[in-house]
């Protein structure tokens, strides 16, 4: 009788999720939820007689059917498994993933409570943790860039860098949001991480020791010669608004351009990238979204940039990734400005996080393919710079950075 009133409560919980998901994707990458929500909680609710529903049909019936097996075995676990009580909650964390694992999509899937907390702090600006942007749809947890200042850039790591062990502890077949935990940790707390990295003959170990990581969304000065320089680090909730704040205290200053830092910037929220991008560009497309019905969805830029006239030249590299080739992609297809550095990371598609019910965590899952103005398709590909600038380790080792000098060049040539 426990394990059907536990079945029960799964259910209206994933009931509820169900509803808040469809929701919550709607206004995250502005798609209507789908008209079957209602009628996928009836099918649900109608398996239980003293709840009211409507009448069944034939679509319930279909997903009575399809989940016998399931339901079969869930019994087969609360009866039959050696060590009882089983882990509800576990199971049924269990069940999202595995849901989502089977789409086959690497940057679809299910996090649960800490790892969606611990994913949603670089945008929130503060965590703990060895301070870098990491992809984890590969076969290792990867680095896409180390933070400015973190203990992960004082470590000397780099964007493609692959952690294959943790703790003298081999991660090869480990999901790597479950390498991510082992990770991230209290600040102080030291962790060994195992490197492989392209061009090294073997893998090699760091030791980090954790902190808090803040992290500005923005940073702007004034450079010699009269050029504003400014940087994101990320594309968070408050970027928008900081980087107005910054451009016009730069713009007072009559600066004869501006140099825009995209580099080792992961990306982050959508609306964060339309709204920078719409900084620059004055009007116009600044991305399309692509469903897989055919559907395609226009982001404009919002007509009140500040600094959509004077020059300006944008450096990325391969750390430069999502929301950041957003803007990116719509600035080189204006001609609004010219790309310095090396080839982006290209990732190209949308993602809908929505939290579940209950604080059980969040499901991110891939809603639509994004394309620039001008429908070029980024996804594994990335940008190509108008200029193309590389960055050695030599230059890292003497404090140069030709990438910058040549931006500033540019500039100073218009």
């Amino acid at each position: 009788m426990g394990s059907k009133f536990v079945r029960i409560a799964l259910l209206i919980a994933l009931i509820l999720g169900i509803a808040i998901s469809c929701f919550a994707a709607g206004v995250a990458v502005t798609i209507q939820a789908p008209t079957t929500t209602s009628s996928v909680i009836n099918q649900f609710l109608s398996r239980f007689p003293f709840l009211p529903t409507p009448a069944s049909s034939p679509a319930s019936s279909s997903v009575e059917t399809l989940f016998k097996p399931f339901w079969q075995a869930w019994d087969l676990v609360h009866e039959q498994y050696v060590d009882q009580p089983v882990n509800d909650e576990a199971l049924m964390r269990g069940a999202i993933r595995g849901m989502l694992e089977a789409l086959n999509d690497p940057h679809t899937g299910y996090m649960d409570p800490f790892e969606y907390q611990q994913a949603n702090a670089p945008l929130e600006g503060e965590y703990e943790g060895i301070g870098a942007w990491v992809d984890t749809s590969g076969e290792f947890l990867t680095v896409i860039s180390p933070m400015p200042d973190s203990p992960a850039e004082k470590a000397g790591l780099k964007p493609g860098d692959k952690i294959i062990a943790v703790d003298g502890e081999d991660m090869t077949g480990v999901d790597p949001s479950l390498v991510l935990r082992r990770v991230l940790g209290p600040a102080g707390t030291s962790v060994t991480l195992t490197i492989q990295r392209e061009g090294e003959p073997a893998p090699f170990e760091v030791q980090i020791t954790r902190q808090k990581i803040t992290i500005p969304s923005v940073e702007g000065k004034i450079l010699d010669q009269n050029i504003a320089y400014v940087r994101l680090f990320t594309f968070g909730e408050k970027t928008a608004s900081e980087l107005r704040r910054t451009l016009t205290s730069l713009l007072e200053q009559k600066p004869v351009g501006i140099i825009l830092d995209l580099r080792n910037n992961g990306g982050g929220f959508l609306n964060a990238a339309i709204d920078v991008s719409s900084e620059f560009i004055k009007q116009g497309v600044i991305m399309y979204e692509v469903y897989g019905d055919g559907r395609k969805i226009t982001f404009e830029a919002k007509g009140r940039g500040i600094a959509t006239d004077i020059p300006l030249v944008v450096l990325v590299n391969e750390g430069t990734a999502s929301a950041s080739e957003i803007t990116a992609g719509a600035i080189q297809d204006y001609q609004r400005g010219k790309l310095v550095g090396t080839k982006t990371f290209g990732k190209g598609s949308v993602q809908s996080w929505t939290p579940l019910v209950n604080n059980q965590g969040a499901v991110r899952i891939t809603v639509a393919r994004w394309l620039t103005p001008k429908e070029r398709q980024i996804n594994g590909v990335g940008l190509t710079p108008d200029l193309e600038v590389p960055m050695t380790e030599e230059d890292l080792k003497a404090g140069k950075d030709p990438q910058l000098e040549a931006a500033v060049q540019i500039l100073l040539q218009q």
